[in-house]
């Protein structure tokens, strides 16, 4: 059965590590989606560990900016997608010069297709919003867009699953 699943939390939160070990659990045809770019050699050590880690009976897709379309190649290639994450994402359209209303769009683009793929959908998030309001302007805006983008997506899944300190806590529909 097709599940929409949102998995948001903080930094180091758990969040991916839940998400990952979800769709291993429960899926066997699976494609991770990494939205992360390797900007610099931290960035590359921390992707090669992340690879491993995953192991191989995951295929990876890296696309840090066109998600829709590359959500849209993978319409039948696996059981499950884990779109890894929407707060990289978002980062990545500001960073191109794309506005509040351009990726809002992509989003809202983004959720209709997530409604159409017969694939079960793993989306993972940060939760941007419990801390203090940025200094900066920049800072402040990728913090409101994030926070809309996710409510927007929490709205459309089946499940939200929120991570505290490495543990689950749904606070929107179940998990199987």
């Amino acid at each position: 059965m097709k599940e929409t699943i949102l998995v948001i939390g903080g930094c180091r939160s758990g969040k991916s590590s839940f998400a990952l070990d979800y769709a291993n659990r429960h899926f066997r045809q699976k494609v991770f989606l990494a939205t992360c770019e390797a900007l610099d050699d931290e960035m590359k050590r921390r992707i090669s560990r992340h690879r491993e880690a995953r192991g191989s009976d995951w295929k990876t897709i890296e696309e840090p900016k066109k998600l829709t379309e590359a959500v849209e190649s993978l319409r039948s290639q696996a059981e499950v997608i884990l779109i890894d994450c929407l707060t990289l994402w978002v980062s990545n359209l500001l960073m191109d010069g794309e506005g509040e209303e351009q990726i809002l769009s992509r989003v809202e683009d983004l959720i209709e297709l997530i409604q159409k793929v017969p694939q079960s959908i793993i989306v993972v998030s940060n939760e941007v919003g419990a801390g203090i309001v940025p200094e900066n302007k920049i800072a402040r805006i990728f913090r409101d867009i994030v926070g809309l983008v996710n409510q927007r997506v929490a709205a459309c899944s089946d499940t939200v699953v929120l991570t505290v300190a490495g543990l689950p806590h749904v606070i929107k529909g179940k998990l199987r």
